[in-house]
């Protein structure tokens, strides 16, 4: 009986090593304050080769597009959309349709409006959906909180 017990515990052990987590796409932050009262926050994804998130713009029917949800607050309002750099456009079989992602790194903007003459933090959330040709991982919701220097 003890030496059942010791091969499940092994086995247990061996089986728990090979899962592992991926976490293909690493996200920073930053901002630049343009004037007293206008900043721009920075959101970076860095993408592991072979992997890519989809962009903002991707129709109904495919992916997990990337999307943020900035915190409403009454110190800054949102300046226009998020900006992304112009992506990659792909025929993919899994969608059977077009898609845009981005591939490496991909930096987003977002202007945002001061009200208040000290804001310390831009919140919010960001979710998004990275895949690599042979699978996709479940889409990811990740908090941020972006420093606003003086």
């Amino acid at each position: 009986m003890k030496k059942l017990l010791l091969l499940m515990t092994v086995l247990l052990i061996n089986a728990a090593s090979y899962a592992q987590i991926e976490t293909p796409v690493k996200w920073s932050y930053a901002a630049k304050k343009l004037s007293n009262n206008e900043a721009v926050v920075f959101l970076r994804a860095t993408i592991q080769d072979g992997w890519h998130i989809y962009s903002q713009n991707v129709g109904d029917g495919g992916p997990i597009k990337t999307s943020f949800k900035f915190t409403p607050t009454k110190e800054y309002t949102l300046v226009g959309k998020t900006s992304e750099p112009t992506p990659i456009k792909k025929y993919e079989d899994a969608f059977k349709m077009n898609v845009t992602y981005f591939e490496k790194t991909v930096t987003f903007q977002q202007k945002i409006k001061l009200k208040a003459g000290n804001v310390a933090a831009i919140k919010g959330q960001l979710e998004y959906m990275t895949c690599n040709d042979k699978k996709c991982l479940p889409p990811e919701d990740v908090d941020f909180s972006i420093p606003l220097g003086k």
